[in-house]
């Protein structure tokens, strides 16, 4: 069974800490993942090439690998580079995600073009396009990539709007339609089970959810707020 179809219409869970989180460790990591694999998770998305290798090693599913860093302007990149590729495919990471916008990165490729290339001298390795537009995934999936997710949409310059809307269920809804048969992924904002739900229904191949399952402080933040709100609307 491919890694497509074992993740197809289910649950991925994002398991990555930011620094200066206690899970920010392999073994702190792992444990998220441990508790996505004990809930029902068809696979998981990790960050960090050491942190990959130990989900790899420890967790019996699929992962999607990646690292981050950021463009100039601040914003995000996934897997920004030839060399942490490298890396990604040396532990045996059977998905890679990678940044497939139209941003420029090194050797002054786009993302597809720099898809193209990782494909040129890795064709059997599979390649997800993290993408904020449908013009990229177009473009990306021309390029050779294996599927796309809709993890960018509402962080980059041009979409950054989307970030204030909940989940991107129309953008998701027309990469589906530009790419009928292929793997799109939901990815980004989809905070609630009924978001998720939405995304399969929407033609999704699998959802990703990462905040809402494994950032305890960013959850306690919002209950936090809800609860003040609503305490300083009774003392009124």
């Amino acid at each position: 069974m491919t890694v497509f179809e074992q993740v197809k219409g289910r649950l991925i869970v994002s398991c990555q800490a930011e620094e200066g989180s206690p899970f920010n460790s392999p073994e702190g990591v792992c444990a998220f993942a441990q508790c996505a694999l004990d809930g029902g998770a068809a696979a998981i998305r990790s960050c960090g090439v050491e942190k990959t290798d130990y989900i790899i090693r420890n967790i019996p599913l699929p992962v999607i690998g990646l690292t981050k860093s950021h463009f100039e302007d601040g914003y995000v990149r996934i897997t920004g580079s030839f060399s942490e590729v490298e890396q990604l495919i040396a532990i045996s990471t059977p998905l890679i995600a990678v940044d497939g916008t139209f941003r420029s990165r090194e050797n002054s490729l786009d993302g597809p073009g720099y898809i193209r290339e990782i494909k040129r001298h890795h064709p059997h390795q599979l390649i997800m396009a993290d993408i904020s537009t449908v013009e990229e995934a177009l473009a990306c999936v021309e390029a050779g990539a294996d599927c796309v997710s809709t993890t960018l949409c509402g962080y980059t310059p041009d979409t950054c709007s989307e970030s204030l809307c909940g989940p991107s269920i129309k953008m998701l809804k027309d990469c589906v339609q530009a790419l009928p048969g292929l793997p799109v992924f939901a990815e980004g904002r989809y905070n609630t089970p009924a978001d998720a739900a939405k995304a399969i229904e929407a033609g999704a191949w699998a959802v990703v959810v990462g905040s809402s399952i494994t950032r305890p402080q960013v959850i306690t933040k919002w209950f936090a707020e809800a609860v003040s709100k609503a305490a300083s609307e009774v003392i009124e």
